[in-house]
């Protein structure tokens, strides 16, 4: 069946640095279009990252451009989330999806920005 397992979040003080991963499995990842989507408390899903295939094309929303960036490895079956200069408001359960709503995702990995 199909399974995203994300990793890699915690706590980080303002400015600091995380990289999210994702393992998939169950499905032709290097074949399909990758998203990462993230729920802030209180709010509901908000579309962070696409990216393509084969990882040329990297799509970001405007919070996040310059600070963020999104990978895979599609030998690994593996997706990444670089984020650099986080922000508290970056603060979020950060999901990885099959779908830019989030609809078909994974358990989701915390990350809470806080001095």
């Amino acid at each position: 069946q199909v399974q995203l397992v994300e990793s890699g979040g915690g706590l980080v003080q303002p400015g600091g640095s995380l990289r999210l991963s994702c393992a998939a499995s169950g499905f032709s990842f290097s074949s399909k279009t990758m998203y990462w989507v993230r729920q802030a408390p209180g709010k509901g899903l908000e579309w962070v990252s696409t990216i393509s295939i084969g990882g040329s094309v990297k799509v970001y929303t405007d919070s996040v451009k310059g600070r963020f960036t999104v990978f895979r490895d599609n030998a690994k079956n593996m997706l990444y989330l670089q984020m650099n200069n986080l922000k508290p408001e970056d603060t979020a359960l950060y999901y990885c999806a099959r779908d830019r709503s989030g609809n078909n995702r994974g358990q989701g990995t915390q990350v809470t920005v806080s001095s």
